[in-house]
This record gives C-alpha cells, sequence and structure tokens, in this order.
C-alpha cells in the first residue's frame, strides 16, 4: 500500500497532533500533507522534509498567523492537495481534511476528531466571541454558511469513518449523516506512574479560550483560596491572568516533561467544559489521579463516577463548587492504582491495535496492496 496521511494545519502540538504523530509512528513512509505548517512549533515531531504543504504557506508570515482570516480559502486549498500517488490516504481531522479529493481506485479513512465545530454546534458561540463591528460580523457569518455548504458536500468523501468517541460519533451522524466506528485516541499512559502523594493543588491543562470555561475554575478558587495551576496559552490568558487571586497560578504553555511533572503531583484534575474526548484527562488517571469535570461530552467515556472522579450536570460555578465539596468529603475513596489501571484501556499500544485491525480489514475487503 502506497499510505499518505492529511492533516488540517500542523501550527502547534496538540491532541489531535498526538495521533498525527503515532499514525506517522505506524506509516513511517508516508508524506503527511496539511494546510499551514509551523517548523518551529512542530518540527521537532514533524520534520519538514515529511510535510507537504498547501500553497496557503506562500503567503505572508503575518497573515499565516491568522487563520481565522484564511478560513474562506481553505475548503478550495484542501482541494488542490495533489494525492493521486497513493491508494491508502488516512485524514486526521477536525476541519478540512475530510475534504480531500482522492483517486477513484484509493480507499479515504477520515478519523475524525469532530466536525467543524464553528460552522455547526458552536456557530453562534463563535460568532459571539467575535470582537468586530456589525458588518464584519455579517460577512463572517456570510462566509460561516459557504463552508458549511461545503463541509456537507465534502462529508460524503470519506470511504469510511472513525470517530474519536461516541460522543463525536453521534455528531458525525447528525451534520454528516454518516455511520462510523470508534477508536479512542492514543494516551501515551506510559509516561506516566500512578502516584499516591500530592502536593495539594488542582490542575487544569487547556487551550485559555473563552469557551473552556477556565474562568469559573479560577473565581472559585479564588473564593475558597485553595491553590489551582493552570497550564497553557491561548486568547484568555491576559484576562485570566488578570482575575487570578494568589491562590491561582497561570504558567502558560509548558514543554512535555512539565505538565508530566504538574499532573503526577496534583491533587485531582479539573475540567470545567465540555470535550468531545480529553485527552488531558485521561492523562491524570493515568497518574492515578480523580478527575472532577462537566457530565457531556467524551468524559462521560472515560471517568466513572465515584471511582475516577466525580461529574456535576450543569455547567455552572455552583456545580463545580458542589463537585468539589463532594470530591473532598469522599476523596480516600478514590484509589491511585485503580484509577490508573482504568486509565490504561486508552493507552497507545491499544490504538495501534485497534487501528491496524481496521485498516486490515479495510485493505482485505478492498484488495489494496
Amino acid at each position: 500500500m502506497k499510505v499518505a496521511l492529511v492533516h488540517d494545519f500542523l501550527t502547534k502540538l496538540g491532541g489531535a497532533e498526538r495521533v498525527l504523530k503515532t499514525f506517522a509512528e505506524m506509516y513511517p513512509q508516508a508524506p503527511i500533507f496539511t494546510l499551514l505548517y509551523d517548523e518551529k512549533a512542530c518540527g521537532k515531531v514533524f520534520p519538514r522534509e515529511r510535510v507537504k504543504t498547501s500553497w496557503l504557506q506562500k503567503l505572508p508570515s503575518a497573515l499565516r498567523k491568522r487563520q481565522k482570516f484564511l478560513f474562506p480559502l481553505m475548503p478550495r486549498a484542501i482541494e488542490m492537495l495533489d494525492l493521486s500517488d497513493y491508494n491508502l490516504i488516512i485524514s486526521s481531522s477536525n476541519a478540512y481534511a475530510h475534504g480531500i479529493l482522492t483517486p477513484s481506485d484509493s480507499v479515504h479513512i477520515c478519523y475524525c476528531h469532530s466536525p467543524m465545530r464553528y460552522a455547526w454546534d458552536y456557530a453562534h458561540k463563535y460568532m459571539e466571541e467575535q470582537k468586530a463591528g456589525r458588518f464584519a460580523k455579517g460577512l463572517a457569518g456570510r462566509m460561516i454558511k459557504n463552508v458549511r455548504f461545503w463541509d456537507q458536500i465534502a462529508s460524503d468523501r470519506p470511504d469510511y469513518y472513525i470517530a474519536n468517541s461516541y460522543h463525536v460519533s453521534q455528531r458525525i451522524g447528525k451534520y454528516y449523516r454518516q455511520k462510523s466506528e470508534i477508536i479512542y485516541p492514543p494516551v501515551e499512559t506510559d509516561r506516566f506512574r500512578a502516584n499516591e502523594i500530592h502536593e495539594d493543588y488542582y490542575l487544569i491543562v487547556s487551550t485559555l479560550t473563552p469557551y473552556k470555561k477556565i474562568v469559573q475554575a479560577v473565581q472559585l478558587f479564588n473564593k475558597i483560596q485553595r491553590r489551582l495551576v493552570v497550564i497553557g496559552d491561548g486568547p484568555q490568558r491576559k484576562y485570566l491572568e488578570a482575575v487570578a487571586g494568589p491562590t491561582v497560578d497561570i504558567l502558560g504553555r509548558k514543554d512535555d516533561e512539565t505538565v508530566k511533572t504538574y499532573l503526577q503531583n496534583c491533587r485531582a484534575y479539573i475540567m470545567p467544559n465540555e470535550e468531545d474526548f480529553g485527552i488531558s484527562p485521561v492523562e491524570a488517571m493515568a497518574c492515578g489521579k480523580p478527575v472532577i469535570a462537566y457530565a457531556k461530552g467524551g468524559i462521560l467515556e472515560t471517568v466513572i463516577p465515584g471511582k475516577t472522579g466525580v461529574l456535576y450536570l450543569e455547567p455552572t460555578f455552583a456545580s463545580l463548587e458542589d463537585a468539589l465539596g463532594r470530591f473532598l468529603t469522599n476523596e480516600y475513596d478514590f484509589k491511585p492504582h485503580t484509577i490508573r489501571r482504568h486509565a490504561l484501556q486508552f493507552s497507545e499500544d491499544k490504538f495501534k491495535e485497534n487501528f491496524k485491525k481496521f485498516v486490515d480489514t479495510v485493505a482485505s475487503r478492498h484488495s489494496l496492496c
């Protein structure tokens, strides 16, 4: 088989890029096609010689860094990537990668992290968060409508969909009208060990945007005067730093080893927002740490209430405060080694095993060689 990998953007290293990294290890000869590439941010994991970019890469650097201004151009750019030399194409998509044009004798498997959020269920919130005038918002709304129309057409292009959770599988069915298999994303559980002690702080690792609802956690820990550590960067960082009290540390982006240290030594992990899967909470559980999370999305598939964490039903300050209280009351019920054993079902080895089995079945069905 001649395999090609396709990914939306290689401009930062996040959860979706961890999945791509595993694909790249499984298929070491496969080139990686992407719309935009930042060698400084991603070169150590995805070296330049392996990456093939779209024509958007030729735009000035200042424009490439402002992706929200480029999204009307991205459907055309992804379609111009030439996959004609490959008979197995694996796309890693939460925006555009599933929309590639592939040869008629090829097979396209899309690993879908989520249907494009700002085109579908997040469209109204996305518009509300844009700091723009009425005319600009009207123009953006029209462009989102056009992208949504393209996305609906493009959703028919993959031959097979794999969802990263049952939650995402439902969304693929709703917006794309497509069936999907479920293979949970790879978590590097072998990097962690269950730790029975802690340094009496709670932890969040996240992109800092309003959607993540981190401000609720900051306000709560300001109120109760307990220590909260927030690792990550994003457009809401300055605001969070401004409202953070003396017991809350906003650390910015940190390397993987530093994040690992904080995960190993936290008292519990906090996730106040909905996630399609949520890799960081599983990493925390691989360290034997319980998770306190909003009960919606992929977290319902990874956290067992009362055994590996505490869930709360409303995305509000009061519900988060109540959940923290329940955790403190029952903290000794959470056993680090039990929590870690639960996390191992989401390991990288398990992902590779399940994905290879799926590809082998597809290859046999289509006589790929």
